[in-house]
């Protein structure tokens, strides 16, 4: 059996009553969901020749952002990874560690590609930006754009906006509206 000191004791009881007591997190405008359980976000880009799916891994805070794909040696082609800009900003990429070529995809608030950087070079040290603010950069591997035929103004989605019949367990939706013509 093991037995806790009486002061590790009270700090387990606090923090377990700390935690029930805490306001749930507020749900995101797309409505209330729960977090995502497999660690993938469906990603869909909308081209000229269709319509494209990648299951990517998301990139959401600062440490992930930072590691991103580096030291892979491989990507699946319809992988790749996500890193959401919440607030949008100006996002300045380098491929210094990443040992494969990526294809870098900076998207605009509104959905469009603003920016398609292809086959950025492994272990090259200058900045890649769409020198514009960003809602997010996905990183797919070298390539792979040319291949789908994805090209800037394309129209990007994920999260459950991407994949509307699907159930998806995430708060982490992209539903840019769509512009009237």
């Amino acid at each position: 059996m093991i037995r806790l000191s009486p002061l590790l004791a009270s700090a387990l009881l606090a923090i377990g009553l700390l935690t029930a007591c805490s306001s749930p997190k507020p749900a995101a405008d797309n409505g209330a969901q729960a977090p995502m359980a497999s660690g993938r976000l469906p990603v869909v880009i909308r081209t000229a020749k269709g319509t494209h799916r990648f299951d990517v891994e998301i990139a959401a805070t600062p440490q992930a952002q930072e590691k991103g794909l580096m030291f892979r040696k491989a990507l699946d082609a319809n992988s790749g990874m996500l890193f959401p800009m919440d607030p949008p900003r100006t996002a300045s990429f380098w491929m210094k560690d990443t040992l494969i070529p990526l294809d870098m995809v900076f998207i605009h608030t509104d959905g469009t590609i603003a920016f398609l950087k292809s086959e950025a070079q492994p272990y090259a040290r200058e900045p890649v930006s769409a020198g514009v603010p960003v809602a997010a950069v996905l990183e797919l591997r070298g390539g792979r754009a040319a291949e789908l035929g994805i090209a800037e103004g394309d129209r990007v989605n994920w999260g459950g906006c991407a994949v509307p019949g699907e159930k998806r367990a995430t708060d982490l939706n992209f539903c840019p509206a769509v512009p009237h013509s």
